[in-house]
């Protein structure tokens, strides 16, 4: 065996994969090494060995002939996670033999793919690269960042040089689809800034946007704002090697069940902690891209304009004074929009004359204005904002309280804007309590938004709601600030509502309309939650709302509150259904609160419909259960399906099916309804039971009990078919608790993460003619019917009840009494409340 022959043999030996796989796991589990000093050190390890790979596949001097190893894409820039790909690229000059390339190619892939790593690779000559670079936007961006590892260096260098020239050559066309990449990606993957589960490389202000921004700055068209970007991608780096090491799999998607092992990997107190990282981190990589793509825009419509200009001009230049001395075209026209602030290239800027040291209101004022005119801030505009600004006095002139307003009321428009003011600490400073609410996630899966962001979207939705309140101003602070107390303890309504009475002191409203305000804050889920749990029919209910508003003025700013309120939350959150309920119960307490009585009957129940008292009749007259079914679309009444009713409507708009069902009064109506609709695969979304007296000379009542349900899957049943297996349900012919259990053991449903045990608890002062018992549970099939099956066990009668889901929880409330129809002692309410829970958790 020669020299070279020994020398090879050892070179083979230590860039094996045992060699290396040893190397890497010792370096991934050095717990004093992390960050941008692991991640180079894994790139450093891994150009060792494949350089080792590489020359050991050369001819007899070790190193191949016009050949190169090239990294691309994130290992090209360094910043190998624990399980990212290799990006590689074979370069060569075509003159070697091409099974002399292609063996090379074997001898450098094999070993990685052997170790299980993830491999993107390709052989190509330089002309082939730029080619593919031409055709393909991805592969361009990726070899933007080569760099070289083995071989040939000048091939490298020769064709790093020339993909480079090639971007800055052809930037007015790739950067406009590169944008149009980043858009398109963001629409199917959402803002990392806000996402409960995000993608911390595909989501917008992720990962990816940190490399888009650094090819628009290889352009040399534009850069990007470079304060805290470095910082913030280090940090979404940072949590992509640890849930890499949490989960041992190449993922980018930072799932809740994972959130506490990556958060204790990166040494942060909880997962909450590592979220709003998340969140600010993408905040300011989002910010960055927004300004960013808007200085692409107008240098490439500035260079557009150039040849037209030049043509009108003849061939000479725009004049002494005409151009901007900036290379991209005459001077903008600079029109104004309120006092120091002007439009100028689709910005609002700052006028030449403005002097923010010495007026404090300006930073508010040139927020307003742009916002109205639907324009962005400039970033130049409001860096010299922050920087410069002073601080308002306490309480707010008159001024600065408008200017707020008038920004709050632009609608959309808002949101950048503001997101602008945040970016640069300037929200901060004018309302020191939103650092509590900042990036703060909300566990809650309605939920779309931050809480932060989620105010300035209730803002942005009581926009379009001012013209039906007499006190926008109102409205809109309040939209602002209903969750402020979001992070405190307890209960954030109340301590939102200390919160709220003392920034709108601060911001400068009078002390009656601080009070409005704080009650607004306090009471922003009252109305929801009354008309969906609550029975509107009990005077009681309607009395206890009435108390809390306390005058129609904030009655009308409440109703706008709860809307706007809903609708930022997500989709959800409201729905057609909801916005009748709570317009219902605004109505009933508006006629309270001017005096007025409103109609029912003498025992304080409502008057029955005459299609409820119909089937009333007919359930007294054959003394069995009546049934009706109506489906119902979005903006139209529901109608009488007929017979033959049952089969599923098709079309988006269809908000369910209405079941009504009239039964005598009788023990176990509630369960066997119930029970009736889980074994036809019935989904019940809402439900409402109450007692219908018959007219005179009629004698006994009659239960009502109407239910909007969904078939989880196929076709809704025939109604025939339910009155049937109802039938026997009532007569006890049908056991349903035997056939729900067959049908799980069958066809066990599939569990994801825990839910939280059900809570059953007695409503405090919830009515004066029953007891309220509230039920909040996981979702189930046969759910209800086994709370009716409680109550009844437990020997009192359900007089009414009201049901919801919202999304996977069940939120019900059940007015129950003794059999001789008072309500419950407090010492018996609350055993009773202990049976259904102990019966639900069983």
């Amino acid at each position: 065996m020669t020299s070279v022959d020994v020398d090879t043999a050892s070179e083979q030996e230590d860039s094996g994969p045992s060699g290396y796989a040893a190397a890497r796991l010792r370096l991934l589990q050095e717990e004093s090494r992390s960050g941008p000093p692991r991640r180079s050190a894994l790139a450093e390890l891994t150009d060792d060995w494949l350089a080792g790979l590489f020359r050991v596949g050369g001819g007899p001097s070790g190193v191949p002939r016009g050949a190169a190893l090239v990294a691309v894409g994130g290992y090209g820039r360094g910043e190998l996670s624990p399980r990212s790909d290799l990006d590689l690229l074979l370069l060569h000059d075509g003159s070697a033999d091409p099974a002399e390339v292609a063996a090379l190619a074997d001898r450098l892939w094999y070993p990685v793919w052997d170790l299980g790593l993830a491999l993107d690779h390709s052989v190509r000559t330089p002309a082939e690269a730029r080619k593919t670079a031409g055709e393909d936007l991805k592969v361009h961006l990726g070899l933007l960042d080569a760099r070289h590892v083995a071989g040939d260096l000048g091939l490298t260098a020769a064709l790093r040089t020339a993909v480079l020239a090639d971007w800055r050559n052809q930037a007015p066309k790739r950067l406009p689809e590169l944008r149009e990449l980043c858009e398109e990606r963001a629409e199917r993957q959402g803002e990392l800034g806000h996402l409960l589960e995000p993608d911390l490389k595909e989501a917008r202000g992720g990962l990816r946007d940190v490399t888009a921004l650094r090819a628009v700055a290889a352009s040399w068209l534009a850069d990007a704002p470079r304060e805290g970007l470095a910082d913030a991608r280090r940090r979404l780096l940072d949590v992509r090697d640890a849930l890499h090491l949490a989960t041992g799999r190449a993922t980018d998607r930072l799932a809740l069940q994972e959130q506490d092992q990556v958060a204790a990997e990166l040494g942060l107190l909880d997962a909450d902690t590592l979220l709003r990282q998340v969140y600010e981190s993408a905040r300011v990589v989002s910010y960055a891209s927004d300004v960013t793509w808007r200085e692409v825009g107008r240098v490439l419509r500035a260079r557009s304009g150039r040849p037209r200009l030049r043509a009108m001009l003849g061939g000479r230049g725009a004049g002494r004074g005409g151009g901007r001395g900036d290379g991209r075209g005459t001077a903008a026209e600079r029109s104004p929009l309120a006092e120091g602030v002007v439009e100028h290239d689709g910005e609002a800027v700052l006028a030449r004359a403005a002097r923010p040291e010495r007026d404090p209101v300006l930073p508010l004022r040139a927020a307003a204005a742009a916002a109205q005119a639907g324009l962005p801030l400039s970033l130049h505009a409001v860096r010299r904002l922050a920087a410069t600004a002073g601080n308002l006095p306490t309480p707010w002139p008159a001024e600065a309280r408008e200017q707020l307003v008038t920004l709050l009321g632009a609608g959309r428009p808002t949101v950048p804007v503001w997101e602008a003011l945040e970016a640069e600490g300037l929200i901060n400073r004018l309302l020191p309590d939103w650092e509590r609410v900042r990036c703060r996630p909300q566990r809650n899966a309605v939920h779309t938004w931050t809480v932060d962001r989620h105010l300035v979207e209730t803002a942005v939705r009581a926009a379009a709601l001012t013209r039906r309140v007499g006190r926008p101003d109102l409205l809109l602070v309040a939209a602002l600030l209903h969750d402020i107390g979001k992070g405190w303890p307890g209960d954030h309504s109340v301590a939102g509502e200390t919160i709220a009475r003392d920034v709108a002191a601060r911001i400068g409203f009078d002390t009656a309309d601080v009070a409005v305000i704080a009650c607004l804050v306090r009471h922003h889920l009252l109305l929801v939650e009354t008309a969906t749990r609550r029975d509107l029919d009990d005077p009681a209910t309607v009395r206890g709302v009435a108390e809390a508003v306390r005058s129609e003025g904030t009655l009308e700013l409440l109703h706008a509150l709860t809307e706007a309120d809903a609708l930022a939350t997500g989709p959800a959150a409201w729905s057609a259904w909801r916005g009748a309920l709570v317009a219902d119960l605004v109505k009933r307490v508006a006629a309270v609160l001017a005096g007025e009585v409103t109609e029912q009957a003498a025992d304080g129940e409502a008057v029955p419909t005459a299609e409820q008292e119909r089937l009333a009749v007919e359930a007294f007259r054959t003394g069995g259960p009546v049934l009706s079914l109506r489906t119902r679309a979005e903006g139209a009444e529901a109608g009488e399906a007929g017979e033959g009713a049952g089969e599923s409507a098709d079309g988006p708009e269809l908000l369910g099916v209405e079941l009504v069902v009239a039964v005598p009064d009788q023990p176990g109506v509630l369960s066997s309804v119930a029970g009736v609709l889980a074994l036809h695969r019935l989904a019940v979304r809402t439900a409402e039971l109450r007692e219908v007296t018959l007219p005179a000379g009629m004698g006994s009542s009659v239960l009502l009990l109407s239910w909007r349900v969904a078939a989880e899957y196929g076709s809704l049943p025939q109604a025939a078919r339910l009155r049937a297996d109802l039938v026997r349900a009532l007569d006890g012919s049908l056991h349903i608790e035997a056939r729900l259990a067959e049908r799980e053991a069958a066809y066990p449903r599939r569990r994801g993460t825990v839910a939280p045990p059900p809570r059953v608890t007695v409503a405090a002062a919830g009515s004066r003619l029953a007891t309220v018992i509230e039920v909040r549970a996981q979702d189930a099939p046969g759910l209800l019917h086994r709370i009716g099956r409680a109550l009844e066990e437990a020997g009192v009668v359900v007089r009414s009840a009201h049901v919801s889901t919202l999304g996977a929880n069940a939120v019900d409330a059940f007015y129950v009494t003794g059999v001789e129809g008072a309500p419950l002692t407090g010492e018996r309410a609350a055993g009773v409340a202990r049976g259904v829970e102990e019966a639900l958790r069983g």
